[in-house]
């Protein structure tokens, strides 16, 4: 009796799963009954409701047929089949569905016939019926109701949302996304560090496609950081990973002695590097579970870079869809606090081959130029942009600045910006450097920018080769941006990785610098004048000598910063802006890399001569300095140089 009734309750376990929605069929799939018809890659459908498909060839199921639909985690649930008709059928869907992946099967008696896969999608009804035409709409709410005026976009098309929060575009879909532009005094949920402002679309071109967005509404957001990243580069090599646990757990910390403040950041771009996605296996996903383990509770909206682009493509399109995938559209905008925020993809792959040559330009599309002028639309002359984009829009010269970027385009991305406050952030070059309205270049427009130096710096390659000494090829150190946003005023520092907030210089007594073959002593005597020659630029620029010169890089300067010297003596010594090489990026990573049996080439990543670097001549070799800078917002930062000054990497890291 006792085995009967076990028997007895396994049975009613089995069939209660099969009616409802427990387990896997183990039913072999066959195709012995015809059933025709078409099933949709997107199918909308509320909870509970019905879904009428259309039959194809008078060939419907029976209505004592199953319509079992399995998830790709394997659960399988059983929708009623209501009306049957030789042209359509209709179905329920059970409560305890949910939105995913589904595989679709027809079972008639121990028969079951597989008909494909789609994306079933549980709404609730918001009463809303959608104009002709209409592909993508929905509603944009909080737990209190809807939004209005949020604006929404698929990267062509622009509306804002209605008094009840819904909106609705005329899509074709062409960027596969719909995204909003997250209004002020709200945030999106997250997931890690993404934020969730954008939706992959899953329909065909013409199906009509509902897509809701959730906000929470935040208090106070007037008031806020926001951390600009600068190149990371994460690829899996020259120690990349554990560097860059350096800079997540600064950052943390940094977070943490703030934690009373609102914070968001932007990643400029080159988070990855293309070259070694299929080498290393060093893509996306590695990336965010990277970021994520060391960072937490920090939104950052992402700048695709030119080495987030897969260079196997062999078009800008097909180059950028992993990253869209994976990361977020290649451009979108939103709003924290009073300020207007703006992402571009500045790198253009339509030439790219499929190979490593990766023959990209620096310009911005005609296509996203017309959907900015559309954003813009929605926003007052009166509020701020930032508008971030992974390469330079302008570059230091030795006699000012010059346009970086393709021409024409460009001129039409300042027209459309034609009377905002544009502070452009940038990435890219590795280095720093600032330009200000001021400078002729803008064309007196209020626009600045900001090239905001890199947390690899010298693609992690000097603290690599010289352990601790994490420097870029101008001698900045690797770190990142700090922004303090009040209402519409702005304040920027740079963050040195691993060092004080009051690191923003440093000075060498050029006394005690000097290089020489003799530093290079593997370097070969068969290696061509050329590749010499690269190296004799830095024995050219430090020769042994007296001069009493002080060489001083202030890697943040702009034309608004002072920079003072006195000597022991009270004597005022007049710094002179020069172009040069940083003598300790060219001791901890040039040298190194020239010192190498093996050289035939010159070697990537070696020090540049650029600017920010000043020169004061002291009296004597002894003499005693005191050096003084100060930026716009009136912080000060000083050091009492204690003249001779060694000179050595040691040096630099036993401070």
């Amino acid at each position: 009796m006792k085995n009967n009734t076990k028997y007895l309750l396994l049975l009613l376990v089995i069939a209660f799963q099969f009616i409802t929605c427990g387990g896997k069929e183990d039913e072999p799939v066959v195709n012995e009954f015809d059933v025709q018809f078409e099933l949709p890659t997107l199918i909308e459908i509320t909870k509970g409701g019905e879904y009428t498909f259309t039959v194809k060839n008078g060939k419907a199921p029976q209505i004592s047929d199953s319509f079992i639909i399995e998830s790709d985690a394997g659960v399988s649930y059983v929708c009623s089949i209501v009306n049957v008709s030789s042209t359509s059928f209709t179905i329920r869907l059970g409560n305890s569905c949910t939105t995913g992946n589904y595989t679709i099967y027809i079972k008639r008696d121990s028969r079951k016939k597989l008909m494909g896969k789609t994306y079933i999608k549980v709404v609730e009804d918001i009463g809303f019926v959608p104009d002709a035409g209409t592909t993508v709409y929905g509603i944009v709410s909080t737990t209190a109701g809807g939004v209005e005026n949020v604006v929404v976009s698929d990267g062509v098309e622009v509306t804002a949302t209605n008094k009840d929060g819904i909106y609705q575009l005329k899509s074709a879909k062409k960027n596969g996304k719909v995204f909003i532009s997250v209004p002020s005094g709200y945030e999106v949920p997250s997931d890690g560090v993404l934020p969730l402002f954008q939706y992959t679309l899953k329909g065909e071109t013409n199906d009509v496609e509902r897509v809701d967005f959730t906000l929470t509404k935040v208090n106070n957001q007037d008031t806020y950081k926001i951390f600009m990243l600068g190149d990371m580069h994460l690829a899996n090599r020259t120690k990349d990973r554990e560097q860059f646990a350096n800079f997540t757990a600064d950052l943390s910390n940094y977070m943490n002695s703030h934690k009373s403040e609102k914070m968001y950041a932007i990643a400029l771009g080159d988070m990855t590097w293309d070259l070694y996605w299929y080498d290393n296996k060093y893509q996306f996903p590695q990336y965010l579970e990277d970021i994520n383990n060391g960072v937490k509770n920090l939104q950052i909206f992402h700048v695709m870079g030119n080495h987030d682009n897969d260079f196997k493509a062999t078009s800008d399109f097909a180059a950028e869809i992993q990253y869209r995938d994976k990361i977020a559209p290649t451009y979108y905008s939103f709003n924290i606090g009073k300020v207007h925020y703006v992402i571009l993809d500045d790198i253009d792959c339509s030439q790219y081959d499929g190979t490593t040559s990766r023959n990209y330009k620096k310009t911005i599309s005609t296509e996203q130029l017309q959907w900015l002028a559309k954003d813009l639309s929605y926003v007052s002359k009166t509020t701020p942009l930032v508008v971030a984009m992974h390469a330079q829009v302008f570059y230091p010269t030795t006699t000012g600045f010059k346009i970086d970027h393709d021409a024409t385009n460009t001129n039409q991305l300042f027209s459309i910006l034609n009377g905002y406050k544009v502070q452009f952030v940038t990435g890219h070059t590795h280095m720093i450097f600032n330009v200000t309205p001021e400078a002729a270049i803008v064309g007196g427009q209020n626009f600045s920018e900001h090239n905001s130096g890199a947390i690899c710096a010298s693609w992690w390659w000097s603290g690599n080769l010289t352990p601790g000494v994490h420097i870029s090829l101008d001698g900045t150190p690797g770190g990142y941006g700090v922004w303090d946003i009040s209402g519409t005023d702005f304040k920027w520092m740079y963050k040195a990785t691993g060092w004080p907030e009051n690191y923003q210089f440093r000075s060498y007594d050029l006394n005690n610098v000097h290089f020489s073959m003799a530093d290079v002593p593997l370097m070969p005597s068969t290696v061509s004048t050329t590749v010499k020659n690269e190296y004799l630029k830095y024995v050219d620029a430090y020769p042994v000598n007296s001069n009493n010169e002080v060489l001083i890089n202030v890697w943040n300067w702009n034309p608004k910063w002072t920079l003072n010297v006195v000597d022991e003596n009270n004597n005022a010594l007049t710094p002179t802006e020069v172009w040069a090489y940083d003598p300790l990026h060219i001791a901890a990573l040039s040298v190194k890399r020239f010192n190498s049996a093996s050289l035939s080439t010159t070697p990537s990543f070696i020090t540049d001569k650029f600017t920010h670097f000043f020169k004061v001549t002291a009296s004597s070799a002894d003499v005693d300095l005191v050096i003084t800078v100060k930026d716009e917002f009136g912080n000060t930062w000083t050091e009492n140089m204690q003249r001779p000054k060694a000179f050595s990497t040691d040096d630099y890291l036993n401070k």
